[in-house]
């Protein structure tokens, strides 16, 4: 995992929980590594074959079990690793199709999956690309960015110069290299409800552990994510079709293990696939999801990682959500208020900050972390929603822009 993830603690919690040995390889050194006897490895993310003959190296003085990359850049260098030493995998070729968004597309463009229409456009201007006749409104997407960065929507051929221009300052800033710096998807924008679902792979099987209603609209032109609620309030029919649908597109993936992570989107024409993720759900979201003697999210990320049977699985409480506090505007977090007040609501359960005060507020489409994660549970997702958004209603965010 990057030193930046917001998901070290948590899975560290969970090693410790099942008493599992566990060593971080990470993009930086760590200043306590010459002391930690292999706890920690530096890795070199930016170059895969370099980094799996690290973690070959490493496996000699200290033999690994099962090996799981935790957030989007490592999920492919993991898949590498663990196929050259012949632990539990996906196919390499599987989980790069599912990192970049245009192979992604290519790769169910014949599964008989849904799929809107979509094309890989030049960053820059090429006069040989016809802008003036795209099926608008549009979304423009990096090929592989994650958290809605870079994300713009575009209903006329002017926005859309606008977006490429915005997107190519956002990939020169992300150092992306490649295919990656050099196009852009655009595909045919999707109304409707979005759901995100949360599942565990064993040999192809899915076993859905949690299914999202994203309540408030997405439809840009930008699209920060706020709030996630379980179970989904969508008819039994409709839940069964998405799993479906997901079901077809892993299998369409060549993807046979560990964590997913899927969004959606449902209108009357059908159940349309965004994207499908090889790992579990990003920032600290997994925190809303407690599966009683199956422990968290990540006791069963690790428990399937090393071929150990897990207990039936099922939440603990009637319904559960977590809040993604949106960044209201750019600049320096100077203060926040409110945060006692909210966490003393009826069902909610924990808010966290997870900007330090003094660092800058860069919201979406440029930005991609999060102000904060407000957590609750209740006995209806109904409930569930009005205290995450009571909740929010409780901060206020003293932001300056000097």
């Amino acid at each position: 995992m990057p030193t930046t993830s917001y998901r070290i603690s948590d899975f560290l919690e969970a090693a410790e929980r099942l008493d599992v040995d566990v060593a971080v390889g990470s993009d930086q050194p760590q200043v306590l590594e010459q002391y930690s006897a292999g706890r920690t490895v530096t890795l070199a993310f930016k170059d895969g074959d370099r980094a799996v003959a690290e973690i070959v190296d490493y496996d000699r003085d200290y033999p690994l079990a099962a090996i799981i990359g935790v957030d989007d850049e490592t999920t492919l260098i993991a898949a590498m690793a663990a196929k050259a030493l012949k632990l539990r995998h996906n196919e390499p070729a599987s989980i790069a199709a599912t990192r970049n968004k245009h192979h992604f597309r290519t790769r169910l463009a014949n599964s008989g999956i849904p799929a809107p229409w979509f094309t890989l456009a030049p960053v820059g201007d090429d006069l040989t690309f016809d802008v003036e006749n795209l099926p608008y409104p549009v979304v423009l997407k990096p090929l592989a960015l994650s958290a809605s960065r870079g994300v713009i929507r575009a209903d006329s051929p002017t926005q859309f110069a606008a977006a490429v221009r915005r997107i190519s300052a956002i990939l020169d800033a992300a150092d992306i290299r490649g295919e990656a710096a050099s196009h852009i998807l655009v595909e045919e924008y999707l109304p409707g409800d979005e759901v995100a679902l949360e599942g565990l792979l064993e040999d192809g099987q899915l076993t859905v552990l949690a299914l999202f209603d994203k309540p408030d609209p997405l439809e840009g032109p930008f699209f920060e994510e706020t709030l996630y609620v379980t179970p989904s309030r969508l008819p039994v029919q409709v839940q069964n079709a998405i799993a479906a649908t997901v079901n077809s597109a892993v299998a369409a993936l060549g993807l046979r293990q560990g964590p997913i992570h899927a969004e959606l989107r449902i209108n009357n024409d059908g159940i349309w696939l965004i994207e499908v993720a090889a790992r579990s759900i990003g920032g600290l979201c997994s925190r809303a999801l407690h599966f009683g003697a199956g422990g968290r999210l990540e006791d069963l990320i690790l428990r399937h990682a090393q071929g150990l049977p897990a207990p039936t699985v099922g939440l603990d409480c009637p319904a559960t959500g977590v809040m993604m506090i949106p960044i209201p505007a750019a600049g320096v977090l100077r203060h926040v208020a409110g945060i006692e007040a909210a966490r003393a609501l009826e069902n909610i359960d924990g808010v966290t900050i997870s900007i330090p005060i003094g660092e800058i507020l860069v919201p979406v489409p440029e930005g991609n972390r999060y102000l904060g994660f407000i957590f609750a549970s209740g006995d209806t997702p109904e409930a569930v929603e009005a205290a995450l958004r009571a909740a929010h209603d409780e901060l206020e965010f003293a932001i300056t822009h000097d």
